[in-house]
């Protein structure tokens, strides 16, 4: 069966054509599963009841629930879902994570199921690269769990299990389907993407959309990046702030490099020093994260302390960096930052 969640104004179009409706019917398919989002095509009343079931012979939604969730003390919720693959092979599992807060809600979506960037300190880095999510896996997510929470999302982060512009293609057709008027017609500006530089698929992404674009970086020496970052080697640091370079991040856009900080080892002067001369030139922000441990067994990456954090925050912000530190959420259910190993399977 093939999907329709995820398919543009174009092929939803061709496809009602090939099962007898009007052509103005693909604006009404895009209408039901982006606006109304419809589970199933009897809901579609506003179409035939012979285009309905000759849909149902060849194509199906695409919608499907989580199997399991957790709940955190600070209101944090962690899903996981069963990825809805072709059949011919055992379906992989991935998690999703929803972020309250007073004035916003926050969602963090998967874009493939594991990951091959093997960074040291992200627990999905453990499960190996699995499968690529695709468009409809991808939106599946965020149309469930908004529609769980009352419709309440404000943002969109890619930032759950994989590298998502090592699947740039479906990444950007999620976007496309989120951000134009015949879709949900998101500000591109409200979603964010993150990759740890994935030069291949940065300059596509970049001329694709306008949506945020956050830097996995970590270590401002490539040499000491690299051990902790094996990508570092096939897509170093400096290349991809060289194609950074090129796109304008003065206005509406923003660029942010996201930093865990581990105590001893990135956290001193020397590092804020050489983050402050590699970013010159950059408009962007700095993300300070407190590392998050869980079950990994590395040892020699010890968390920095707060008041390290405030000195290495302190020190970017009075050298013309915009700096923050990120608050930790759902650590205790394994839902924070590099977290994300498919628990809830297990349970």
């Amino acid at each position: 069966m093939i999907t329709l969640l995820g398919k543009n104004i174009t092929e939803l179009t061709d496809i009602a054509l090939s099962v007898g409706l009007p052509k103005y019917a693909g604006k009404q398919l895009a209408h039901w599963l982006y606006v109304k989002r419809a589970v199933s095509f009897d809901e579609m009343t506003n179409l035939s009841l012979t285009g309905r079931e000759a849909l149902k012979e060849k194509y199906q939604v695409g919608r499907y629930a989580p199997i399991a969730e957790a709940h955190s003390q600070d209101g944090t919720c962690k899903y996981l879902f069963e990825i809805k693959s072709d059949g011919t092979k055992k379906e992989p599992y991935i998690e999703t994570v929803y972020l309250p807060e007073t004035d916003r809600a926050t969602l963090c979506v998967s874009t493939q199921a594991g990951c091959r960037m093997g960074c040291k300190f992200c627990m999905t880095g453990t499960l190996g690269f699995q499968q690529h999510l695709t468009a409809a896996d991808i939106l599946n997510q965020i149309f469930t769990v908004d529609d769980l929470h009352g419709r309440s999302l404000t943002n969109i982060v890619y930032m759950g299990e994989g590298e998502p512009l090592d699947n740039v293609r479906e990444v950007l057709q999620s976007l496309t389907v989120l951000t134009s008027d015949w879709g949900c017609s998101w500000s591109p500006h409200r979603i964010t993407v993150s990759t740890v530089g994935f030069n291949l698929g940065l300059t596509t992404f970049l001329d694709g959309c306008n949506c945020h674009l956050a830097i996995s970086l970590h270590n401002p020496f490539p040499a000491e990046r690299a051990q902790i970052m094996p990508a570092q080697r096939a897509y170093p640091i400096e290349q991809t702030l060289e194609i950074l370079k090129r796109y304008d991040f003065s206005g509406q856009r923003r660029l942010s490099f996201e930093y865990i900080c581990f105590g001893g080892k990135n956290d001193s002067l020397l590092y804020a020093q050489q983050l402050v001369k590699l970013l010159q030139g950059l408009p962007c922000r700095v993300n300070l994260i407190r590392f998050h441990q869980g079950n990994m067994s590395n040892h020699d990456l010890p968390a920095s302390d707060e008041q390290q954090m405030i000195h290495f925050r302190d020190y970017l912000s009075e050298h013309g960096v915009i700096c923050t530190i990120r608050r930790s959420r759902g650590e205790d259910i394994l839902a924070a930052c590099g977290m994300l190993v498919n628990d809830l399977k297990k349970k």
